[in-house]
Formats: structure tokens, sequence, C-alpha cells
């Protein structure tokens, strides 16, 4: 399924080529975010370098995704933002972290403020990049030379840096409940800035987001499990950046499923599903890093109310919808579980609500899942019995 997924969105991103991104010459003074970009091509030698802007004033705004959602960025504003980064590249190898080049990465993810710097590329940068997990970005090039100016670190991801007898795991947890952004504990963890001293690696971009997500979300779901479940079915729910998102809960041990639906492909509708039951997910799921980062706000929500439950996530794209990178299921997620839910008292009461929101319908959604299709079937077989 992970196969038909990435081959609708690569077909779509691909009509967005005739957007422009900014234009610059073989030498660029500006800041980065700060921002990095590791590549998985050709890994374990892969294309790391600092995403670049030509502006002199704070530029973080163009790499905090926690940022767009809470302030209503539009989707126009986030790829404006993006397409004026400029990607500077070099071929290093994932082990080979005592070079000055990957020690200036290493220290720029773990800025506070945006970073003062200079490039200069071998040629002009080109192209741009629109893609399903990573967050889209201008040009790029290989880079001739890079430096950047002295700033300030913060503070909490300095200590996990020097801290080379903590796990990486570990450092993710303590930055996670320190409250540090997590696209900041993401580009700091894909530099290999934490972790045992023998351990660290750079890790491409795209499965960095995966791994800590799945990281905070194991370290939650660690003390969910023993959480009182709730008592009602909940929904929760959200729309932002031509995507509407509904989050059932309901009154069972953990389970989760993600069930995401793109709107008007060609005259028909893809719905995209996976799950779990109580006992977790082992192999990778089918539709990507969508389903972990979806996940992990939903455990981040039942672990700061000490409850626990189970989870059906229902999302619809719509005709407009552009792939801006899993920050945008994380986010929107997020800010839907931190909003007052409906409640009901039946599954069937909550599901004919999601229903008057969605433009399929709830049996659409089912006929395409697992989860949502054992539950009805579970409870239908308990009235069944009742009566």
């Amino acid at each position: 399924m992970i196969d038909s997924k990435y081959q609708y969105l690569k077909k779509l991103t691909k009509q967005l080529y005739n957007m422009k991104s900014t234009k610059v010459d073989k030498e660029l003074d500006g800041t980065t975010p700060p921002s990095v970009f590791i590549g998985s091509y050709n890994y374990p030698k892969v294309f790391a370098g600092p995403l670049l802007t030509t502006a002199y004033e704070d530029s973080s705004i163009m790499d905090q995704p926690e940022r767009w959602i809470t302030t209503n960025t539009s989707q126009e504003e986030i790829i404006g933002y993006r397409l004026n980064l400029v990607r500077g590249k070099q071929t290093i190898g994932i082990t080979d972290l005592e070079n000055n080049y990957v020690e200036k990465l290493q220290e720029i993810t773990m800025a506070k403020t945006s970073v003062t710097s200079e490039a200069e590329f071998n040629k002009k940068p080109r192209g741009m990049t629109f893609s399903a997990e990573n967050a889209p970005h201008g040009p790029s090039a290989e880079l001739k030379k890079f430096d950047i100016d002295n700033f300030k670190w913060e503070h909490q991801l300095e200590k996990t840096y020097y801290d080379t007898d903590l796990k990486a795991a570990d450092a993710v947890e303590i930055l996670h409940k320190k409250d540090i952004p997590f696209t900041q504990i993401q580009k700091a963890f894909s530099v290999g800035t934490m972790g045992e001293k023998d351990n660290r690696k750079l890790v491409p971009t795209r499965w960095s987001i995966t791994a800590v997500d799945t990281i905070i979300a194991d370290k939650l779901l660690e003390n969910v499990k023993y959480y009182p479940q709730i008592d009602t079915y909940r929904v929760y729910e959200y729309t932002s950046l031509n995507n509407y998102y509904a989050i059932l809960e309901i009154p069972t041990p953990w389970q989760f499923e993600w069930m995401e639906a793109f709107l008007g492909v060609k005259g028909r509708n893809l719905i995209f599903t996976d799950y779990e039951r109580n006992k977790g997910k082992k192999e990778y799921s089918r539709v990507g890093g969508c389903y972990y980062t979806s996940k992990m706000a939903v455990l981040e929500q039942l672990s700061k109310e000490k409850k626990q439950a189970g989870c059906i996530i229902f999302r619809e794209a719509n005709e407009d919808y552009i792939p801006l990178g899993v920050f945008n299921v994380r986010e929107n997620v997020r800010h839907a579980m931190s909003s007052q839910p409906k409640e009901f008292e039946t599954m069937r009461q909550s599901l004919n609500y999601i229903e008057t929101k969605l433009k399929l319908t709830v049996d659409d959604f089912r006929k395409a899942s697992d989860l949502l299709d054992e539950v009805l079937k579970e409870r239908q077989t308990t009235l069944d019995q009742f009566f």
C-alpha cells in the first residue's frame, strides 16, 4: 500500500514544479533558520548540508512548523517560506563526524536563533523539492565553502550533546519532556548530536523524523498502557491546510488506526490505512511517516491526561491539498488534541457525528479499514448476544 500512496503523491507533486523557487547565484550571504537536510540517496554516504536564505533578519519561521498551525499560516505562505530556502550539500559518510563541516551542521541545529551564514556553491543552485515526508525546499547545489558566525546554543541540546554516555532514545525523551520543539530535536538527532559517543552518526532527515516520532510514542505508551480507560466516546477535530481530521477515542485498551483519504484523484477517492492492536506494531507502517507522527500526537494528549483509550483517526485531504511533509499531520493532530472534545455515549453516535463533517461516508472508510471494521463487528456481536 505504501508504494501506491507514494506513487500518487509523486504524481501530485510533479504538478507543482511550475512554481517559482528563489533564484540565487554561486554565492549566498544570509542566514539559516537554523536548518539542515540529510538525504538518504547512496546511504551510507549521503548528501548533508544546511538550508539557507538570503534574508538577514530572523528567518526561524521558515523552519518552525510548530508555529505555522497555531498562527493559521496558509499553505501558500508555507510554500513561500520553503521555496526561499536553498539547500547546500556535500557528500559525507554517516560516521564521519570528526570534520569541520559536520561540526558546523551540528552547531547550527543547536542554535537558539537563526544563524548568519555565508556559502559558495560549485554552480548555481537549481530546482525544488516536494515530498510526502519532508517539508519542501527550493534550489540546491553542492557547496564549495560554508561559514557561520558565532551564536548561542540551546542549553538543553548542549547538555545532551556533551553527555556521550546518554543513549539517543533517552536524550530524545529528556528533550521532549523539557518542551524542546519536535523539529529542533529531530534536526539535532539527524546530525549525530546525541547518543553514546561510538554510536553517533548522521541520520537521513526522513528517517530521523520517523525515528524521533517513534521514540517519543514508545516512551509515552509505556505509561499510557497502565492508565485507566476513558468511559465515553470522544471526538477531537480540526480543519487546516486543506485537510479535515477527526480523532475518535474509544473506551478500550490502547489500539490505533490511521485512515487517510485523498479526494478527487482523477475522478476517484483514494483511502490508505494502517493499524495496531494493544501489542503495538513491529513492521514499518504501510502508510509511511504519517502513521507514527499521528500516533505520537495522540499519545501526548493521553499521557498528559493520564488516561488510556483506543484511537481511530479519519483524515480527508481535499482537491487543493499539496504534500508539505508529515509535520502537517503532527501539528494538526496536536492542535486537535488540545481542543475540547465532543463526547458521546455510543460508538454509533460518535460516527454519525463524524460523518456529518466528512465528504465521504464512514462506510467508505470502514471498507478500507482493519480496526474500525473489527471494532464495529465486535460491538454488533455484543449487542446481538445481549438481545
